[in-house]
Parts: structure tokens; sequence; C-alpha cells
């Protein structure tokens, strides 16, 4: 005879996020891979691609991450875009309203990417352990869906 036995026992925990340092490091690499691609594909001032490009990026990386990686995730991928993705490739530049502009962009995207993540786990995580509305036997006709 075979005994149906459930696989998960209890409730299951809501993922950890990605260490920090794992982050950054996808930061790093992803941002110049990235810039890397746009600057040989569309040319090497073509800043309008690499902002959009460089806060999806960070958005995603902000998935799997904690709140604490934001700004460092930011700060890297800002450092791909001012020092390779505008002229002169290779100079860090400061152009204030334009780099705090482009900063408050990365750090945004990363941060509603985190958020997003937490959001869609916690509700995941409730609806594992919220009671099911199990209804009853309609052929005992003792439930209350029986009119």
């Amino acid at each position: 005879m075979i005994e149906w036995k459930p696989l998960g026992t209890g409730a299951r925990p809501v993922p950890q996020p990605v260490a920090t340092p794992l982050v950054w490091a996808g930061a790093g690499v992803g941002a110049l891979v990235l810039v890397a691609l746009l600057n040989t594909v569309v040319g090497p001032d073509r800043t309008e691609l690499a902002l959009p490009a460089l806060s999806l990026l960070a958005a995603l990386l902000g998935l799997c991450a904690r709140f604490t990686a934001a700004p460092g995730t930011a700060l890297l991928c800002w450092l791909f875009l001012n020092g390779f993705a505008i002229p002169p490739a290779g100079v860090l530049t400061w152009a204030g309203h334009r780099d705090t502009t482009w900063l408050a962009c990365l750090l945004t995207a990363t941060l509603i990417g985190t958020a997003l993540a937490r959001l869609v786990h916690a509700r995941a995580a409730y609806r594992r352990l919220a009671p099911g509305h199990v209804r009853p036997d309609a052929a005992t006709g003792d439930g209350p869906y029986d009119s």
C-alpha cells in the first residue's frame, strides 16, 4: 500500500537576501559589462541609454539585496556611468546637478527593487501562514455555503 506524505513540513521561511559584498560584486561586473556593451553597440556618448540601462540593473540587483546594499550598488553603477559612459572615458568628473540626479535615480531604482522584493516575499509568507479557506463537503449539507 502507498502512503502519501507531504514533502514540505511546516511553513517555509522567507528567502534570505544575498550578501552585500556579492551584490556589490554583481553591480561592478554588471555595470562594467553593460557600459562596455552600450559603448560598442550605440557609441560612447549616449548617456540617455546608459542611465536607464544601469537603473534597470540596479533595480534587478535590488530584488535580491538588503536595503543596506542600496547605496553601494547605486554608487558602483554611477562610477561606471560617469567614468566610462560619458566622454572623456576613464575620467571621473562631478557636475553637481547632473551627477546628483543620476545618483538619486540609481539609488531610487535600487530601493524600489529591494522594496518590491520584500513585499512579494512578505505576501507569499503571509499566504503560506494564513489558514486556508477550506470548503466543507457539499454532500453532507452542513457547511455555511448551503442555502
